[in-house]
């Protein structure tokens, strides 16, 4: 049966402060470019015992984004190897979000797990927007990830973003030289672009094959979602995963984060002082909700997101009969 699933609704605005960089252990970082990868590995400067490690993925900018590179730092902060890893847009890399190989994202996969000092039975992802859309793909090609952090994520695979003007561009990912099975979002409607992700959520009963098998995926899933996201509806497709994994009796810990009030920009590290006259706190309301919503979400997902990564990854394994997380902030609103 499954274990627990978890729904956190945060409704309010206002939390403590918290910071994001609570951990403070030195760190150091070496770009990547072995094997036709591009990408910067983060780790712990000291370290006596093998550690964990998480593949860390940005979204539709396909490259090194910088927002990115903060939380994989910060994670090998917390005392975990990283590896961003770009996988369109820069380099040798293909151009656009298209036909992305799965076989790319497993190979750096191998590469994390042949590094010395990283134990390769501890492997995670953890990916936003499209990577979160990725990280529940990969994880459900390769048993050797055994935990999943999915930010504002989707477990279907969708049309990619080709060149502009592009009539029909290819699946978002390839796997073993073929194009996957894509839902098609809308085109050629006035409207923006939440609502050609949310008009192509209506044709996916003649997609079926496009939604993921989820229920294959090796461990512990987490995900977290805005309700007032205006890139696409991440709650609902959320919640449509959610469902799939209860419906198939997932045997690990699911963990979902939904924020009502929250946008697209609900997961990340909090910005840090929290005033409408710094750029960064500003910039989290522009892809839905109120920045100081966006910002209390990440005040709660964020640090619950490397809890859960301790738990999943941890030297023992995680008792599976309890809950990953609890119902711990129901904030005024």
């Amino acid at each position: 049966m499954m274990k627990r699933l978890l729904a956190l609704c945060v409704i309010g605005l206002m939390l403590p402060a918290v910071s994001a960089c609570a951990d403070e252990r030195p760190v150091t970082e070496t770009p990547v470019t072995a094997d036709g990868m591009v990408g910067n590995f983060f780790r712990p400067t000291e370290s006596e015992t093998p550690m964990p490690a998480v593949l860390v993925l940005g979204g539709s900018e396909g490259g090194l984004n910088p927002a990115v590179t903060q939380e994989a730092r910060l994670i090998a902060q917390h005392g975990m190897a990283s590896l961003q890893l770009a996988y369109f847009g820069t380099g040798r890399l293909p151009e656009t979000l298209q036909l992305i190989p799965v076989e790319y994202f497993m190979q750096a996969i191998r590469w994390l797990q042949a590094q010395p000092g990283i134990d390769p039975t501890r492997i995670a992802i953890l990916g936003t927007s499209v990577g979160g859309e990725a990280a529940l793909l990969i994880a459900s090609h390769d048993p050797a990830v055994r935990a999943v952090v999915a930010a504002v994520p989707s477990g279907i695979v969708w049309q990619g973003l080709g060149t502009w003007g592009m009539v029909k561009p290819e699946s978002s990912f390839s796997w073993q030289g073929r194009a996957l099975p894509d839902l098609p979002y809308q085109r050629g409607e006035t409207g923006d672009t939440f609502d050609r992700y949310a008009m192509g959520l209506n044709s996916l009963p003649r997609h079926r094959d496009a939604i993921m098998k989820l229920s294959r995926i090796n461990g512990p899933i987490m995900m977290i979602c805005g309700g007032r996201d205006v890139v696409w509806p991440s709650c609902p497709m959320v919640a449509m995963a959610a469902a799939q994994l209860k419906a198939a009796q997932f045997p690990h810990p699911v963990a979902v984060f939904a924020f009502p009030k929250a946008g697209h920009a609900v997961f990340g590290p909090p910005v840090m002082p929290a005033s409408p006259h710094n750029p960064d706190f500003a910039d989290l309301g522009s892809l839905g909700g109120a920045a100081i919503a966006n910002n209390a979400a990440r005040a709660v997902a964020w640090p619950a997101s490397l809890a859960f990564l301790d738990r999943s990854l941890g030297d023992e394994p995680a008792e599976t009969d309890a809950p990953l997380a609890r119902v711990a902030h129901i904030l005024p609103p």
